[in-house]
């Protein structure tokens, strides 16, 4: 097994808009490929990673169930995401590549720049390379590890973090089975109405009296559900704020 090389860390600006949240991988196995050029095959595999420990234990077992491969090199992007905070442009990505005895700059630095052609946060991509006897030169190795990173990320599945702050409302038993049914049957919205600003119910809990409905909505202002809340419980209403959580939001793989 090759020597593991010294990697080169930067911080940059997140790429994503601020409006939306952080597009990443989905958790769990992500397909893996086999790039074979001149008899060298480049196994790339790409692997969700919130931590920079979890980005060093992807890589260690990358290393592991190929032992006998030439080089393994890497490339990753950690956001960290406080409980609070949304995650979104205004969060600044951990970025580390590592050649792994590769010539310097012709594997993790391209493949790093593939990683952050594609926009996705905390991600972490593993090539491991089987030398096939024929040397690629200085070109033919920055192509051929760039292709099999974006093969790899094309083929992973993806998901959007999107922080739901959670909403108490406490309504007559009366009125709250008509108020759950509106509120699921149609796209109620908050504030400026945009197709962001829907208010779902996660649950609604039953008492002798009152139920309180657990709203979810992707903005924290209470002013934006005023208005809405208002028509539909007829004034007697309030939704009290009840925390937050993020949620993982399917994407198609080429988004």
């Amino acid at each position: 097994m090759a020597s593991h090389a010294p990697g080169t860390s930067s911080r940059r600006p997140a790429r994503n808009d601020g409006s939306r949240g952080l597009v990443t991988l989905a958790h769990g196995e992500q397909p893996e490929i086999d790039l074979e050029i001149k008899r060298s095959h480049f196994l790339a595999r790409a692997h969700r990673t919130d931590t920079m420990d979890e980005a060093r234990e992807f890589i260690a077992r990358v290393r592991s169930a190929y032992p006998d491969a030439r080089h393994h090199c890497s490339a990753m992007t950690v956001t960290v995401l406080s409980e609070s905070g949304a995650p979104t442009a205004s969060h600044h990505p951990t970025e580390r590549s590592n050649d792994d005895g590769e010539p310097s700059g012709t594997a993790g630095q391209p493949m790093l720049e593939t990683l952050r052609g594609t926009r996705l946060a905390n991600t972490t991509v593993v090539v491991a390379r089987y030398f096939g006897g024929t040397l690629l030169g200085t070109g033919g190795l920055v192509r051929a590890y760039s292709e099999a990173t974006a093969q790899a990320l094309a083929r992973a599945s993806r998901v959007e973090l999107i922080r739901r702050h959670l909403w108490d409302l406490r309504v007559p038993v009366a009125q709250a089975g008509r108020i759950e049914a509106e509120l699921r049957s149609r796209d109620v919205t908050g504030g400026d109405h945009d197709g962001h600003r829907s208010i779902q119910v996660e649950e609604t809990i039953w008492g002798p009296t009152h139920a309180v409905l657990i709203l979810a909505t992707p903005f924290a202002d209470p002013t934006l559900l005023r208005e809405p809340l208002a028509a539909l419980t007829r004034g007697e209403g309030i939704a009290e704020p009840a925390g937050s959580r993020l949620v993982e939001v399917p994407l198609p793989s080429s988004a």
